[in-house]
């Protein structure tokens, strides 16, 4: 299965599973509402997908090519931005999400 492939070999893929898990239980124990529990979940497989997305561009990149190219170059850092984007996108709206329950 390619995330249990990706599990193994990113450790980014990791670092977003286990962020995506202290969320879950930051939502559990904070009982977050039904709405924010469906924007929490949508932003953990939004990051976890966009990732996994990264992996797999490199890995077609990596195939066709093992010298430098300015091409492979921009099409492995466009998609890296790309997981830099969800992921701190995710962030904020996690932080809008949680500091209410905070107070």
């Amino acid at each position: 299965m390619g995330i249990v492939s990706a599990l193994k070999e990113e450790p980014n893929l990791k670092f977003h599973f286990f962020a995506g898990l202290l969320a879950i239980i930051a939502s559990a124990v904070l009982n977050i509402s039904r709405e924010d529990w469906m924007i929490v979940i949508f932003l953990i497989g939004f990051v976890i997908s966009v990732e996994l997305t990264n992996t797999a561009i490199e890995a077609v990149v990596d195939a066709f090519t093992d010298k430098e190219h300015p091409g492979a170059k921009l099409a492995k850092d466009i998609s890296a931005g790309a997981v830099l984007m969800a992921a701190l996108t995710s962030a904020v709206v996690g932080i809008i999400i949680f500091l209410p329950y905070l107070r």
